[in-house]
């Protein structure tokens, strides 16, 4: 099994449905999660529970419902043998179709300033889940999440000027960089933080959250300034 990372997409089995919709649902759950079902939706990979053996833990997975059932978020835990594969949220670039001409130039202007820096985006949220459903999640106020896989600080550095190029207001901008080793953070809270204007900078893990400490950009160094 692939190893899990939050953000990565979880298809189910038949049978992986079949447990999932025999739990005790209220009505709009239940509609939401047959219809899931019915088109063999993905679940996404969220936060994981402490669990004595991991091996044997059941998999903590989201299903954000659509405008129709109220934007809803459910939780669901299934076993690791009811996971068919796994998938990605579609790529930046693929928003494109769903913004106005000008978001979708700068969009399109940042896609390929992303790609040149070696972080091609991934769209998650409102936008990425009416991308990979087709069913109606965006609002006026809707963000553009964004999730960009970033190889150390320096990168990360990098990669936020781009995004910090990105001039519409709205709609807004946001998502996070994920570094090799799975940790997260929001890319404007790093902005922040690496510029002083913040003190304090939460990383996201798969089993949890917590405030950067010393050590967090010794390990997020380039290998060449670590060597030197």
């Amino acid at each position: 099994m692939m190893p899990l990372r939050r953000h990565r997409l979880a298809c189910l089995t038949d049978a992986g449905w079949a447990v999932v919709r025999a739990r005790a649902w209220d009505t709009q759950a239940q509609a939401c999660i047959d219809h899931w079902a019915a088109h063999r939706l993905p679940l996404v990979v969220t936060r994981q529970p402490p669990h004595a053996d991991p091996a044997q833990a059941p998999i903590a997975l989201g299903l954000p419902t659509p405008l129709q059932w109220d934007r809803r978020r459910l939780a669901i835990q299934a076993p690791r043998s009811a996971l068919a594969w796994f998938d990605e949220f579609p790529r930046a670039t693929d928003v494109l179709g769903l913004l106005p001409r000008g978001p979708r130039a700068a969009m399109r202007a940042l896609g390929q300033s992303l790609a040149a820096c070696r972080a091609p985006g991934r769209v998650y949220g409102g936008y990425g889940w009416q991308l990979l459903t087709g069913l109606a999640y965006l609002r006026e106020s809707s963000d553009i999440d964004l999730w960009i896989s970033v190889d150390d600080a320096e990168h990360a550095d990098a990669v936020v000027r781009h995004l910090e190029c990105f001039a519409p207001r709205q709609p807004r901008l946001d998502g996070e960089l994920v570094f090799e080793d799975g940790t997260a953070v929001a890319w404007r809270e790093w902005s922040a933080w690496r510029a002083g204007r913040a003190r304090r900078l939460l990383v996201k893990r798969l089993h949890g959250a917590a405030m950067a400490d010393a050590s967090f950009l010794r390990r997020h160094a380039p290998i060449l300034e670590m060597e030197a």
